[in-house]
């Protein structure tokens, strides 16, 4: 059996009971919608908003959040909880519009140990997939190849947003 080795992850292993002390980054890009453009803010909802992810897996990797700042999914209220999958459901129709991917991975980190790098703020990934975007990169050094300048990517998407919402 071949084994690939990762030490840098131990000193996330090392450190998991520690909370962040910083703000949601989400709950800042919120708080600026003079800002939308630069934070990449895709769309305000009443309850939930959608933003394009600044480190993303994939080109138009998508995260739908919530507005009130909560880490746990069964904390959400009803009306949160509907917005959160609505808003999935657009992000994944701007998206099928105006990246035109074959397919999509969503779904939810939850806590730290799943893999959460923002454990205190919930969010949905929508990341986008295309045959043959896999490679080993990602598992070596947890390199990424993103294949797009990520202002275009926006650019894109906000015009399929609005081709979408008129």
């Amino acid at each position: 059996m071949e084994r690939l080795w990762s030490p840098w992850r131990s000193h996330f292993i090392e450190t998991h009971d520690e909370i962040p002390k910083d703000p949601s980054p989400f709950l800042v890009a919120w708080e600026e919608p003079e800002q939308d453009a630069e934070n990449m803010m895709l769309y305000r909802g009443d309850r939930a908003f959608i933003i394009l992810n600044k480190y993303p897996y994939n080109a138009g990797h998508l995260l739908v959040v919530p507005v009130r700042q909560i880490k746990d999914l069964l904390s959400l209220d009803d009306e949160e909880r509907y917005e959160v999958i609505d808003l999935v459901a657009l992000g994944t129709r701007v998206l099928q519009h105006g990246l035109e991917p074959d397919g999509f991975n969503i779904g939810m980190n939850l806590g730290r140990t799943a893999g959460s790098a923002i454990e205190t703020h919930l969010h949905v990934h929508i990341v986008p997939r295309w045959n043959g975007d896999t490679n080993f990169m990602p598992t070596l050094n947890e390199t990424r190849v993103v294949s797009q300048n990520m202002t275009e990517v926006y650019q894109l998407l906000v015009r399929a947003r609005d081709t979408i919402l008129s």
